[in-house]
């Protein structure tokens, strides 16, 4: 076990403006093996109340800390080796505190490839930079380098062979690529130019020469540029998928080309003589073939850092909202996944989920067998409710459904199918149902979302789900890294049934894994049912760690002691069952009495362990033991008869479901098979800074369509009480800004933005940023 570095501690805990106490004892737990969720559900004592956001926060901070001082180890060992390292260099070494400052410390020493300056010192021309470099006014530059002139050297390139230096030019210019290496070198002169880069270059792109029409659906990047500091990050991304793409030509650099060497003159430049100009030069060398293109490249990578956490953000904000959508609950229900050509794939689910029959039905071909069959499967199944994929068809299905005049008790509901396809097509599919094929098993995957979005999801690659923004683009480990965390938070906050749950979302409880998960359902298949949370302790491989880490978070309904379907921890029964010895009940009659638990003193079962914030959440948890903390499920329709674009006219009203959420505004399903963006200016009648505090994956809302292009498949819906329909109600490339008259942006001395209409190309770069 590592244990916390205390200089780690000290600094973190200035960081993230908290108490050093609750640092420590946060990293402590990690260090033991503790999960985010049960150090902030179990441990609040210990951390001082600390959030699952805090504790990640403290957690990731760590390692990259920990990555840090290892990288530090490794440029000690390289400087000692080759004997570089003097006391100075190490203290400063030990002292830099970001990973920039100390990469630009070692960038003297670094071993580089053959440079121009590793040529001229080949030629010894290292006295002669050196003798600039000292800029004294009694120094001649060019009689110094006639010095060299003939002198002969052999160069370090594989062949060999001898060469003189022709002439006093030679010699002054590879002396001025020694001191351009040297200050490009420096780490003042580097974090100088870097500020200036982060203050004020701009990032542009432009389009590959003779690509404009295939580069199409990056037109609105094929002139573009704005000030990085102020990029959103989708634009950053766009333009770098278009370069990646080999159609547009990425750029960042200063608008000034004289502000670099402007800055650093003063730095190196001591004198105004002979000498002094030859440094000079080195500096507006050094400046523009040197630091520039090393500042370029570290913009790149810093505003990619940065565009790739705002888009991870928003992907791991809208995975958890599909994640915490409300569920059906136990209820049998009837799936179809739609397909009118080659029939509507229907299953018969159970309450627990389980396949009871599948079959196919043709409602376009054959009309009254297919009426008579879903009507006598929901008689014989006592089906409860209707769930129907929304792919090609799903409306029209969802309209023969309705048709069959089944009792209003019975919600048809349609069922967001992304990434049931490639569920259907999965390991995890095959092994639950290796004997039917892909579309009985997409079927299920419908009903089960349906019943328990929850459960049914965490089978798939969050990836697949569709709720990212360029997700293809951004750092993969951080967007796993980002999206599991997501998944467990999730899992963990509602809560787990141990005898009905998949291993797969049984892997994701806190202290367990795939290993174990795949142990749990084993032994619930050999010997039946768990009848207690201590029985876990019988699963191979989930010892008293992982039994601390993931009991809490595991349910059992209907178990001989009521607190193992609670989310009371059972370490904490010792305490409730003193609660309810000191008023004479029962546990049981403890949890359904509220009158008995407000006779409770809570201070009196104060320990050195259990404060009051645990004795709180334990009486709470007593009031409504395993609540799922999900919202209650309701029921939605889309407009009857609006199935198809071509069924939208300007000014409709629509009720719609909204299907992603990214920083320009959302996307949302109104029934037509082609989502419609509602721009961020479009999202309410005040100002809108983050579309994600507007609304949600999954939340029901109105909205009206101001304008259509169904040539190109693009349907703009407002959210405003009296939006402007028609062109020019949004604005801006790849996610528009606020138009002329749509009054999202705050007060501002700058003009707004030329308004643009469905006709800007920006509407099909967010088209493709939502695939």
């Amino acid at each position: 076990m590592d244990l916390p570095n205390p200089d780690h501690v000290l600094r973190l805990a200035q960081e993230l403006n908290l108490k050093v106490h609750q640092v420590a004892a946060t990293a402590q737990l990690i260090a033991e093996g503790a999960t985010v969720p049960f150090i902030s559900r179990y441990r609040k004592e210990a951390t001082g109340l600390l959030d699952e956001v805090q504790v990640t926060a403290i957690r990731d901070r760590l390692e990259q800390m920990k990555a840090m001082d290892e990288r530090r180890a490794a440029i000690v060992a390289s400087l000692q080796e080759r004997n570089l390292l003097t006391p100075g260099l190490e203290k400063s070494i030990h002292a830099a505190t970001t990973l920039t400052a100390l990469e630009d410390l070692y960038a003297p020493y670094k071993p580089k490839k053959r440079t121009r300056a590793t040529i001229a010192r080949e030629k010894g021309l290292e006295p002669l930079a050196d003798l600039l470099w000292a800029q004294d006014a009694a120094t001649d530059p060019v009689a110094a380098a006639s010095a060299y002139a003939g002198r002969a050297y052999t160069p370090d390139d594989g062949k060999n062979t001898p060469q003189q230096i022709k002439d006093a030019d030679e010699a002054l210019a590879g002396a001025r690529d020694i001191l351009a290496e040297r200050i490009s070198d420096d780490k003042d002169a580097r974090a100088r130019l870097r500020l200036i880069f982060q203050k004020e270059a701009t990032i542009s792109s432009k389009v590959m020469f003779g690509k404009e029409a295939e580069a199409a659906k990056f037109k609105d990047y094929h002139q573009w540029s704005e000030p990085l500091a102020k990029a959103p990050s989708h634009r950053v991304l766009a333009m770098r998928r278009g370069e990646t793409e080999s159609m547009l030509i990425m750029r960042v650099t200063l608008a000034d080309e004289l502000r670099a060497p402007a800055e650093l003159e003063p730095l190196f430049v001591r004198a105004k003589n002979p000498a002094g100009e030859q440094v000079r030069l080195a500096v507006q060398d050094a400046a523009k073939r040197l630091l520039s293109p090393a500042m370029e490249t570290e913009m790149r990578l810093e505003s990619k850092k940065r565009a790739d956490e705002v888009a991870i953000k928003v992907f791991a904000d809208n995975l958890r909202e599909l994640l915490f959508a409300a569920p059906l609950g136990q209820k049998a229900v009837l799936a179809i996944d739609p397909g009118f050509r080659t029939g509507c794939k229907v299953v018969l689910l159970d309450r627990q989920g389980k396949l009871l029959h599948n079959d196919v039905v043709y409602p376009d071909r054959h009309e009254a067998e297919a009426k008579e069959k879903l009507a006598g499967f929901v008689k014989f199944f006592h089906v409860e409710a209707v769930a129907i994929g929304n792919g090609t068809g799903g409306r029209e299905t969802e309209a023969f459904v309705r048709g069959l005049g089944l009792p209003p008790a019975i919600p048809v509901v349609m069922v967001n199918e992304s990434g049931a396809s490639i569920y259907s097509a999965s390991d995890v599919a095959r092994e639950e149902f290796p004997d039917h094929d892909l579309t009985v098993r997409g079927a299920v995957s419908i009903g089960r979302r349906l019943m328990d979005p929850l459960a049914e999801l965490v089978k798939l690659d969050p990836k697949s789900i569709g709720v990212g923004q360029y997700q293809h683009d951004v750092d993969q480990p951080a967007l796993k890294r980002s999206l599991d965390d997501t998944v467990v938070s999730t899992v963990n906050g509602v809560g787990v049934e141990l005898n009905t749950a998949s291993k797969q979302l049984l892997s994701y409880v806190s202290g367990l894994n795939a290993a174990i998960a795949a142990n749990i359902v084993a032994r619930r298949d050999e010997k039946g049912p768990f009848k207690s949370r201590a029985e876990l302790l019988e699963v191979a491989r989930l010892g008293p760690k992982a039994y601390e880490q993931a009991a809490g978070f595991l349910r059992i309904r209907d178990a001989a002691n009521p607190l193992d379907g609670s989310a009371v921890h059972p370490e904490s029964y010792p305490i409730v069952e003193q609660m309810a010895a000191d008023l004479g009940v029962s546990v049981a009659d403890l949890m359904r009495d509220g009158k008995s638990r407000a006779k409770l003193k809570l201070e009196n079962y104060v320990t050195e362990k259990v404060g009051l914030p645990t004795l709180t959440d334990i009486v709470g948890e007593l009031a409504k033991p395993g609540r799922d903390p999900r919202e209650q499920f309701e029921a939605f329709s889309f407009s009857a008869g609006v199935n198809k674009p071509e069924d939208l006219k300007p000014g409709m009203k629509l009720p719609g479901i909204v299907t992603n959420v990214t920083a320009f505004g959302a996307f949302v399903d109104v029934g037509v098979h082609q989502d419609g963006l509602v721009h961020v200016s479009q999202l309410a009648d005040s100002f809108v800074k983050e579309p994600a505090a507007v609304v949600k994956p999954g939340q029901k809302v109105m909205v009206t369509v101001t304008e259509l292009d169904l040539a190109r498949k693009r349907i703009a819906l407002s959210m405003r009480s009296k939006p402007e329909i028609g062109p020019k109600t949004q604005g801006g490339p790849g996610a528009p800004r606020a138009a002329a008259g749509a009054r999202n942006t705050p007060p501002s001395p700058r003009p707004p933005a030329a308004p643009q209409s469905l006709n800007g190309d920006w509407f099909t770069a967010a088209l493709n940023r939502k695939k």
